[in-house]
C-alpha cells in the first residue's frame, strides 16, 4: 500500500492529475453552458455540480504542490467528487435501461465520473480534515440537493424527466452516503505525510 501512496505522491502524478482536473473543470463549465446561460444569477454556483467538484480537487491538488493543506476544499472534494462521480454513472445507466442506448459520449462520462470519485477518496490519507470543513461540506452538500430539487437547477436529462421525483430522492440518500463516506475517510487515524517524490 505504501508503494502505491509513494506513487501518488510523485509531483510529476500531482501535476498531471491537476492537468487533468483543470481540463476537466472547463470542459464541464462548457457542457453546462446552455443551462447556466437560463439559470437565475442566485443559483448559478450550485448548477455545475461536476465541473464545481473537480474545481474543489485542483485546488487540493495546488495546495498539496505547494505543500500545504486546505482542509475545507479537501472536505468538498471527497464529498462532491463521491456524489457527482456516482451519481453521472448511476443516471447513464439509468438512461441506457430506459432508452436501451447510450451515446459514446455517456460511456465517456461514466469512466470520467468514476474516475472523479475514486481520486477523491485514493488522496484521503493525505487530507487534514477538521470537524467545522466537514460540516460546511455537509451543508454546502443538502443545500445543492434543495436548489436542484427545490428550485429544479438539477443537471438536465430529458429522458430520465419522468423519474425526477424518484432521483431527487435518490441524490438525497447519496449526499448523506457521501457526507459519510468524507467522515469515515477524512478522519481515520493513520495519516500520511505527503513528501512529494520528484
Amino acid at each position: 500500500m505504501n508503494i502505491i501512496y509513494s506513487w501518488l505522491a510523485n509531483r510529476q502524478m500531482l501535476f498531471l492529475l491537476l492537468m487533468v482536473n483543470i481540463f476537466g473543470t472547463i470542459f464541464g463549465y462548457y457542457w453546462y453552458g446552455s443551462q447556466l446561460a437560463n439559470t437565475p444569477t442566485i443559483f448559478l454556483a450550485f448548477v455545475p455540480d461536476s465541473p464545481t467538484a473537480s474545481l474543489f480537487f485542483v485546488f487540493v491538488l495546488l495546495g498539496f504542490l505547494l505543500k500545504r493543506n486546505f482542509g475545507l476544499m479537501e472536505a468538498l472534494a471527497i464529498i462532491t467528487l463521491f456524489k457527482y462521480g456516482l451519481w453521472a454513472v448511476v443516471m447513464n445507466i439509468l438512461t441506457l435501461m430506459t432508452t436501451g442506448t447510450l451515446p459514446w459520449e455517456g460511456y465517456m462520462l461514466m469512466a470520467s465520473h468514476l474516475g472523479m470519485a475514486i481520486q477523491g477518496i485514493l488522496y484521503s490519507p493525505f487530507y487534514r480534515i477538521k470537524p467545522w470543513h466537514l460540516i460546511l461540506a455537509g451543508i454546502w452538500t443538502i443545500h445543492n440537493d434543495i436548489i436542484d430539487y427545490v428550485f429544479e437547477m438539477m443537471p438536465i436529462y430529458r429522458d430520465l424527466l419522468v423519474y425526477m421525483n424518484s432521483i431527487g430522492y435518490f441524490t438525497f440518500w447519496l449526499s448523506i452516503l457521501s457526507i459519510f463516506v468524507g467522515w469515515y475517510f477524512g478522519f481515520r487515524k493513520k495519516r500520511f505525510t505527503l513528501s512529494m517524490i520528484n
